[in-house]
């Protein structure tokens, strides 16, 4: 099975993509968060034959929902009605701060915390 992993953003939404056996998760695509986002998505996940989608749960240190998870449902409403893909959560915490500390700055890291996110799902499946 083939997963996309999505870092949502404000700004940016980093997109990452499993292997075919659904075993690991690469950095692919930082999108900007604009009109033609779910299209892009969309365009992704019939390219790469997805069969499932994961978004990662904003949660603080306190395991409280961020801000931006309001933003992140309803984003996750809309994905399940026009791309018709399920979808599943996956807790993140802190993934942006951890792709930095692997790879420091540069254009891709909400690509890279996407694949932490879909790397950690894919990993809690194989338990």
């Amino acid at each position: 099975m083939k997963y996309l992993g999505i870092d949502f953003g404000l700004k940016r939404v980093g997109i990452a993509l499993s292997d075919d056996g659904g075993t690991m998760a690469f950095p692919k695509y930082v999108l900007n968060n604009d009109k033609n986002l779910m299209i892009n998505i969309k365009k992704i996940c019939d390219d790469e034959k997805v069969e499932k989608i994961i978004i990662g749960d904003s949660k603080d240190s306190n395991m409280k929902d961020n801000p931006v998870m309001k933003e992140i449902r309803r984003f996750t409403d809309v994905i399940f009605k026009e791309i018709k893909l399920p979808t599943e959560f996956q807790l993140e915490f802190m993934t942006s701060q951890q792709a930095v500390h692997l790879q420091g700055e540069n254009d891709m890291i909400d690509a890279s915390a996407a694949a932490i996110i879909l790397q950690s799902f894919l990993d809690r499946l194989k338990k």
